[in-house]
């Protein structure tokens, strides 16, 4: 039986040399992980992951299922692929000759920032809809989320989503036409999805 090839980001380091990182609390000091975006933005998935494995033991385990077997594996390529740079989002400038832009995933560590400074939210995917390099087009956010047991669901889901809009509303000038929110599960039980559109 041959290894799989752990998951690596554009800039060389693997998921799993960053979750090492995260385990040694950061220590010793790394300098490339400390300074690159994409690790960074990986570190901060990690981060969130933790806390939802943390709040997972926290919870009567006789009450809930255990998470699939290949959870860990989803989580981890979400993380992969949503720390990519990604589309440039052009910021406006009163002067015509400067030219600044934000990243698509700079845009998603955004928005799982925000999510998972909700209280009972772990953020999954994020993602943006439509032609995100035209000023004024009409964009579509997707947002997927954990909530914790106990948690009220239409609360939760209110309140992530008005944090990504004010997120998204304070560092970009995007045209946001929804924003939609998907449960996938309540911190280890399966199945179970609820919706809902701005």
């Amino acid at each position: 039986m041959t290894r799989e090839t752990p998951p690596t980001l554009d800039c060389g380091k693997t998921i799993e040399e960053l979750s090492e990182y995260l385990s040694a609390d950061r220590i010793p000091y790394d300098r490339h992980i400390e300074t690159c975006p994409e690790c960074l933005n990986a570190l901060q998935a990690l981060t969130g992951m933790s806390q939802l494995s943390r709040d997972l033991i926290d919870l009567d385990a006789a009450q809930l299922p255990a998470p699939p077997p290949n959870w860990m594996e989803q989580v981890m390529s979400t993380i992969q692929n949503e720390v990519r740079a990604g589309r440039s989002v052009p910021l406006p400038h009163p002067d015509p000759r400067v030219v600044i832009t934000i990243t698509e995933g700079a845009l998603r560590s955004l928005m799982r920032s925000v999510g998972d400074e909700t209280p009972g939210v772990i953020v999954g995917r994020c993602r943006l809809d439509g032609d995100i390099e035209v000023p004024g087009a009409p964009i579509d956010v997707s947002v997927t989320a954990s909530i914790a047991w106990k948690t009220p669901i239409p609360e939760a889901t209110a309140a992530l989503r008005q944090a990504v809009a004010d997120a998204l509303a304070e560092h970009t000038q995007l045209n946001i036409a929804s924003i939609d929110v998907t449960v996938e599960d309540l911190h280890g039980l399966n199945n179970v999805v609820f919706e809902e559109s701005n």
